[in-house]
């Protein structure tokens, strides 16, 4: 779960793992709009996970991606493996968009790719619980940063994702 790149300058220099444990260059979303979130299973945020899949399926027709990535940094709310997730994602909410593999997105273990972004001086800043949002336009830069009080529905939310799908 570690990049090519020694030391990368975007996010298409990752390489990550699928849920299933298949290696996946971030290289393959260029030309994309990408929301990237941090998700769990057992959060008062978790029913966003209906919210994501009919924003993903509203917009990826039109060069938009979501790319999902577990993780248990915050009151210990996914806790499962990644055969867990990906059946809870599956039967409960039906999720299609991506997933990968679980990883950690802040403190000492922090995956490279979350020290990336949350070091972006446009959306710095730590990651404060599930389902925090972060849009990227496509040409592969940071440009928002929605908590996760921000549902993904949202106007604010649709309204930057319109705005960069017009880009």
């Amino acid at each position: 779960m570690s990049t090519e790149a020694g030391n990368p300058t975007t996010l298409y220099d990752f390489t990550l793992k699928d849920i299933d444990g298949k290696s996946v260059k971030l290289e393959k979303y260029k030309g994309k709009v990408l929301m990237i979130v941090n998700v769990a299973s057992y959060c008062g945020y978790t029913p966003q996970y209906k919210d994501l899949e009919a924003l993903y399926r509203k917009f990826k027709d039109r060069g938009f991606a979501i790319l999902a990535f577990p993780a248990n940094n915050f009151g210990q709310q996914e806790p499962g493996s990644n055969e867990e997730i990906k059946a809870f994602c599956q039967t409960k909410y039906d999720v299609s968009f991506d997933l990968f593999s679980k990883i950690s997105v802040g403190g000492d273990d922090q995956h490279p790719l979350y020290r990336f972004i949350t070091s972006d001086p446009d959306v710095e800043g730590e990651v404060k619980w599930n389902f925090q949002k972060y849009l990227v336009n496509r040409k592969g830069k940071l440009t928002h940063k929605f908590l996760s009080r921000v549902k993904p529905l949202s106007d604010e939310c649709v309204s930057a994702i319109e705005a960069l799908l017009r880009e």
